[in-house]
């Protein structure tokens, strides 16, 4: 289906939900994902009921926020609000088709990853200038991405800006693999970091993986077969993820109740209630 790149969003809206809705898979990779995001909402809300210490419901509205974020985000890409059909530039696959691109998903990243990233230094009680870095890094790694999907005049600027993206990824891999571990070991909270500093590690490796093979990459995987991949990869480090968390939150609030919040070194350590 070809669509002038001069069309204003507005006036493809209509034409982009019809594409979405007869795309029987790639619909469902999106309403999958609403429903689960609105059970993990309430099972959260629910879970995190008789948190009460500050740095625990901290950690668990952060938490929290990654589900309300994906819910509001892929109600967007399932109206057709967040989706565009762009035509892929000269050197690519698919040069000169209109291809379908669901560009919401960099909204949805951008805001709740850094969510993630909080409960996750939070829990391993980081210093603040790293964990500023930790986020800083990670939004800028979504919006580079963003940017290399966006592009339509340049096949070569597409990678140039994936390439950026993953060197903003890499910081946020050496905080998560370097720098936190020591963090939650010195906390008492490294045996639970561990465990999802490995789910997070290993899943956030999977979407430049789907980036490089789908559309807006080689094009070997289809526009609905990358939904797929990037909607099993988001049930999996969003709400397997933040229920973990908060199961150990909620079994162990002790454990980070009285945690001071650190501006720098070990010695600049204050109660969080102050």
């Amino acid at each position: 289906m070809s669509v002038p790149s001069t069309t204003p969003l507005q006036a493809t809206q209509s034409g982009v939900l019809r594409e979405i809705q007869s795309d029987v898979l790639f619909n469902a990779s999106l309403w999958v994902n609403i429903a689960l995001a609105g059970a993990a909402i309430l099972l959260f809300v629910y879970m995190g009921r008789d948190i009460e210490s500050p740095r625990a419901r901290l950690i668990w509205v952060a938490t929290l926020l990654v589900p309300l974020v994906s819910l509001s985000s892929y109600v967007g890409l399932a109206s057709g609000l967040t989706v565009s059909f762009l035509p892929m530039p000269p050197g690519h696959p698919l040069a000169g088709e209109a291809v379908l691109t669901p560009w919401g998903r960099y909204l949805t990243w951008t805001l709740s990853t850094p969510m993630i990233l909080l409960a996750l230094g939070l829990l391993a009680n980081t210093d603040l200038a790293t964990l500023f870095t930790a986020i800083t890094m990670d939004i800028a790694m979504c919006v580079t991405g963003l940017a290399a999907a966006l592009i339509t005049s340049s096949y070569a600027l597409r990678w140039v800006f994936f390439g950026i993206s993953s060197a903003f990824f890499l910081a946020v891999l050496y905080v998560l693999l370097v720098e936190w571990p020591d963090d939650a070991a010195a906390a008492g909270t490294g045996d639970i970091f561990g465990t999802l500093k490995l789910l997070t590690v290993v899943l956030w490796l999977g979407y430049p993986l789907f980036w490089a093979l789908g559309t807006s990459g080689i094009a070997v995987l289809s526009t609905a077969f990358t939904s797929w991949g990037y909607s099993a990869l988001d049930i999996v480090a969003k709400y397997v993820f933040a229920y973990l968390l908060l199961s150990w939150v909620a079994d162990n609030e002790g454990a980070v109740a009285d945690v001071g919040v650190r501006l720098g070194g070990p010695e600049s350590a204050a109660p969080v209630d102050d």
